[in-house]
């Protein structure tokens, strides 16, 4: 029988200060979360940084370095950096922590899309920082671009450096996207992708928009791949227990909703990974281990890292 990866999204770019006092933002919270996260049930911890003092994201190699290194020490998760960072930052910002640190995996946006932060304001009535506002006001004129210029890069770099992509599809011609690389023989199966729904800019959380979604990879890539969903604010838990059922794999943490439940903020990832970990097993599917996770997804092992 087949075995379910919980992955965990721990802080991300996405989400500010404002929204949550729970957010992790110091090097030393991230890694914390990472490891409760892991401890509840993540097989896979999807990294991001801030900046200690405003919690605005950052691309800071000591701060990825110090993060990796802790939860490498103490968890036996799989670490999967972004090479996302945040929609305002340059392709080259992006790919720094993966060239230098060699993860198991990392994640890469297989489009460029409109990325529209600003419908969050609309619940935010003081803002902490003075970036915040400017930061979610600004995604109005804001293509987060992910060309295939940048993609191609991206591919190159993971090669040398053993990391297996997380390919984030955000809409159904990402997946075909994805098909130009194979077809191009850029990566290699199992193909390990992320079905990302409920961006402002990007296809929404529906059971007919997943199925369309599952439906395509399933027509062109059949066996050779391996799909996670990522049900972005109040569908996480539905939206990725559904994806369970049909045969997926699921990310939940504060990187995609701050929500435990309607009207309550999480106070910690682990919280949400030991909630999704709950249905999972209540539905009588069986959650992956790190190891079993790496056999898989086919990874090198953490040893082969640089943390």
């Amino acid at each position: 029988m087949r075995k379910t990866i919980i992955n965990c999204a721990v802080t991300g770019a996405i989400h500010i200060p404002s929204q949550s006092k729970y957010l992790p933002i110091t090097p030393d919270q991230i890694a914390k979360e990472a490891i409760a996260a892991a401890n509840a049930g993540a097989a896979t911890v999807h990294l991001h940084v801030r900046d200690p003092d405003s919690g605005k994201p950052s691309m800071d190699l000591g701060m990825f370095r110090e993060v990796c290194r802790e939860v490498h020490k103490i968890s036996d998760a799989v670490i999967c950096i972004t090479t996302g960072g945040a929609p305002t930052m340059s392709p080259e910002e992006r790919m720094i922590a993966v060239s230098a640190l060699k993860p198991e995996l990392a994640s890469i946006n297989m489009g460029s899309i409109n990325f529209g932060l600003f419908p969050m304001m609309d619940k935010i009535d003081e803002y902490r920082f003075d970036w915040e506002k400017p930061y979610l006001e600004g995604s109005k004129d804001l293509v987060f671009r992910n060309t295939f210029y940048d993609q191609e890069r991206i591919f190159a770099i993971m090669d040398e450096c053993g990391t297996k992509p997380e390919l984030e599809c955000y809409d159904v011609g990402h997946l075909y996207n994805v098909q130009y690389w194979v077809n191009k023989g850029l990566i290699k199966p199992p193909f390990w992708i992320q079905m990302v729904m409920g961006v402002h800019g990007a296809i929404q959380p529906s059971v007919a928009n997943l199925v369309f979604m599952k439906e395509t990879a399933d027509k062109l890539f059949g066996d050779d791949h391996i799909f996670s969903v990522l049900a972005a604010g109040k569908h996480e838990f539905s939206i990725g227990t559904l994806g369970v059922i049909m045969g997926g794999n699921v990310r939940v943490g504060m990187e995609d909703n701050l929500y435990i439940k309607k009207g309550q903020l999480a106070k910690s990832n682990g919280e949400m990974v030991t909630k999704i970990r709950h249905i999972i097993e209540e539905l009588d599917f069986e959650i992956a281990c790190p190891t079993e996770t790496r056999k898989i997804l086919n990874l090198k092992g953490k040893e082969n890292t640089t943390f």
